[in-house]
C-alpha cells in the first residue's frame, strides 16, 4: 500500500496543504508547533478513521472553519483508490472510497494498515490496562474485520448489563433472570475475542523478542504476556460466580474488558526494572513486531509513521531503526523532525530517493 498524494483542508492548523510522496521515505521538518505531527495524524486518519492523539473529530476542525477534509490517492496493488474523509461541524463524519461511502465505519479498518511510533508510546508501559487493551484491539482490528464487529457488540452488551445493575441498585430491586439475558451474547462475543487475542499475542511475542535482540543487542529477555480471566475459567463460570459481587459493585467485574498485556524483562515488569533506553528499545520492538505480523496476516505492507523519534533516540539508534525497517521491506515511511540537516544526513544515506518537506 502506497500513499501517492495527500491533501488537507482545514485540518487542525493547516488551511490547505498538498503533498506528493515518495513510495519509500518521506520527512516533514520544521519548528515545534508548525504542524508536522498533525500531518502524521491525517495519515493515521486514512488508516483507522480517527486521531492517534485521542482528539475528538470536531476538535480537529481548524478554528473558525465549518469542516475538515482529508483526501488521498492510494496505490493498492494494481489499482488506485481515492480516499476522502470529511468531518462537518453539524453532522457525522463520512469516509468514502472512490466516491462510495462505507455502510459502517468499521468496514474501512484494515484497508490501509499503519503503525505509529511516537513519544506517547511510553504510556503503554506506564498507564493502566485500558491503554494496552486498546492497543491490542487496534492491532487485531487491522487484520480481522470480524473481530472489530464482535468487540463493538460485546461492549454494547456489557454497557446494557451494567446499566441494568445500576437500575437495580438505584431502585432497590433485583431480577436475576433479567440480568442473565445478557449472559449468552456476552459469552458468545467475549469468548471469540479472547481466543483471537490469545492467538495474536502468542504470534506477536517471539517477533518482539527477535527485534529487541537486534535493536538493543541486550542480554536480557523481554516478553509480551496476555493476561485474562478466561485463562482460568469459562465465561459462563465467571459470570455465575461473580453475580453477587457485580450486584454490589453495580458493574460487570469479570470478563475480557479487564484483560491486560504484561510487558516483562527477565520475568519482571519492564516498568519496574527497565532503564529508559531499554523501555524505548522494547516499545520500538513491539511496534516493529506489530508491523511484521500485520503484514504477514493481511498480505499488505503497513505504512510506518515515526513522530519525533530523533528527540527520543540518539542518531545512531535512529539510523539502525530506519535501516532495519528499510531492510525488512516494511514499505512507505513518514518521519517528523525539527532539524533538516540531521534528518537529511540519516535518511539520504539509506535511501537517496527520500523526500524532505519543509513545514
Amino acid at each position: 500500500m502506497i500513499i501517492k498524494k495527500l491533501s488537507l483542508y482545514n485540518f487542525k492548523n493547516h488551511s490547505e496543504k498538498k503533498f506528493e510522496f515518495s513510495p519509500q521515505i518521506n520527512c516533514f521538518v520544521g519548528n515545534n508547533g508548525a504542524g508536522k505531527t498533525n500531518i502524521l495524524d491525517a495519515l493515521h486518519y486514512l488508516s483507522v478513521g480517527k486521531s492517534f492523539l485521542g482528539n475528538t473529530d470536531l476538535n480537529n476542525i481548524k478554528r473558525e472553519e465549518d469542516f475538515f477534509t482529508i483526501d488521498a490517492e492510494v496505490l493498492n496493488e494494481d489499482s488506485e483508490d481515492i480516499i476522502r474523509i470529511t468531518q462537518p461541524k453539524e453532522s457525522k463524519k463520512v469516509i468514502k472510497k472512490n466516491d462510495k461511502s462505507y455502510d459502517r465505519m468499521a468496514d474501512h479498518i484494515g484497508y490501509l494498515p499503519s503503525v505509529m511510533i511516537s513519544p506517547y508510546d511510553s504510556n503503554l508501559i506506564s498507564d493502566s490496562g485500558e491503554s494496552r487493551r486498546k492497543f491490542l484491539d487496534s492491532m487485531i482490528s487491522q487484520t480481522d474485520s470480524e473481530y472489530l464487529f464482535d468487540l463493538i457488540q460485546y461492549q454494547k452488551t456489557i454497557q446494557q448489563r451494567n446499566a441494568l445493575l445500576k437500575y437495580f441498585a438505584k431502585n432497590r430491586v433485583w431480577d436475576k433472570d433479567s440480568l442473565e439475558i445478557y449472559d449468552g451474547p456476552i459469552t458468545q462475543f467475549g469468548t471469540k475475542i479472547f481466543k483471537k487475542r490469545k492467538e495474536f499475542v502468542e504470534q506477536l511475542n517471539p517477533i518482539v523478542q527477535n527485534f529487541y535482540q537486534i535493536i538493543s543487542g541486550g542480554k536480557e529477555t523481554v516478553s509480551v504476556i496476555y493476561e485474562s480471566h478466561l485463562l482460568e475459567k469459562s465465561f459462563e463460570e465467571l459470570l455465575k460466580e461473580s453475580i453477587e459481587r457485580d450486584r454490589m459493585l453495580t458493574y460487570t467485574s469479570k470478563g475480557i474488558h479487564k484483560d491486560d498485556l504484561l510487558f516483562e524483562m527477565d520475568h519482571v515488569l519492564i516498568k519496574k526494572i527497565g532503564s529508559q533506553g531499554q523501555q524505548k528499545s522494547f516499545l520500538i520492538s513491539l511496534k516493529l513486531a506489530q508491523m511484521s505480523l500485520v503484514k504477514e496476516l493481511t498480505h499488505k505492507t503497513p505504512i510506518l509513521l515515526l513522530d519525533d523519534i530523533f528527540d527520543k533516540l540518539d542518531d545512531t539508534r535512529v539510523s539502525q531503526l530506519i535501516e532495519l525497517v528499510n531492510k525488512e521491506s516494511f514499505g512507505q515511511i513518514f518521519i517528523t523532525d525539527t532539524h533538516r540537516e540531521r534528518t537529511e544526513s540519516v535518511v539520504k544515506k539509506i535511501n537517496e530517493e527520500s523526500i524532505i518537506f519543509e513545514i
